[in-house]
């Protein structure tokens, strides 16, 4: 269940440190792997080739670290909603890592904090501190600071 607020300003009230959980369980593919491959045209042995990936380092393909960041939006919309918003938008990263691999065939799921909320022309700019968890891994995927803006 995500931390719910009507409207961007009472983002301001959350508090800095607030906890917003953490989402579901998703599994990563190798359909879904080979289908970022295709969409972004990086088809690296390491990601696709399960034959040849099963001997390399990591003993599977791993989903790409682009796609692993690109899997925190539908999974951070579980962490925080904000019901009354003109206009939502990712902001950017201040700081992003990808101290671990994800096999394909694991689940991840995200953890978030609030690290800052503050006003901006028209609405409310909220920093987040991300993390993704591999089930079974002491290693997070990824850690990342992220921007992001509602607008009223």
């Amino acid at each position: 269940m995500p931390i719910s607020v009507e409207r961007p300003s009472d983002l301001l009230d959350l508090g800095e440190g607030a906890e917003l959980g953490e989402s579901s369980w998703i599994e990563i593919t190798q359909e879904g792997i080979d289908t970022y491959a295709d969409a972004t045209r990086d088809h690296q042995w390491i990601h696709v080739d399960p034959d040849r990936a099963a001997a390399g380092p990591f003993g599977s393909t791993i989903a790409h670290g682009y796609l692993t960041l690109g899997l925190v939006i539908p999974l951070w919309s579980e962490l925080l909603q904000v019901k009354q918003v003109g206009m939502a938008v990712n902001y950017g990263l201040n700081r992003l890592r990808l101290p671990a691999p994800v096999p394909v065939g694991s689940r991840i799921r995200l953890h978030g904090m609030l690290a800052s909320a503050s006003e901006v022309a028209g609405g409310v700019e909220v920093v987040a501190d991300l993390k993704m968890e591999v089930e079974g891994s002491e290693k997070p995927a990824l850690v990342a600071e992220a921007v992001y803006r509602f607008y009223d």
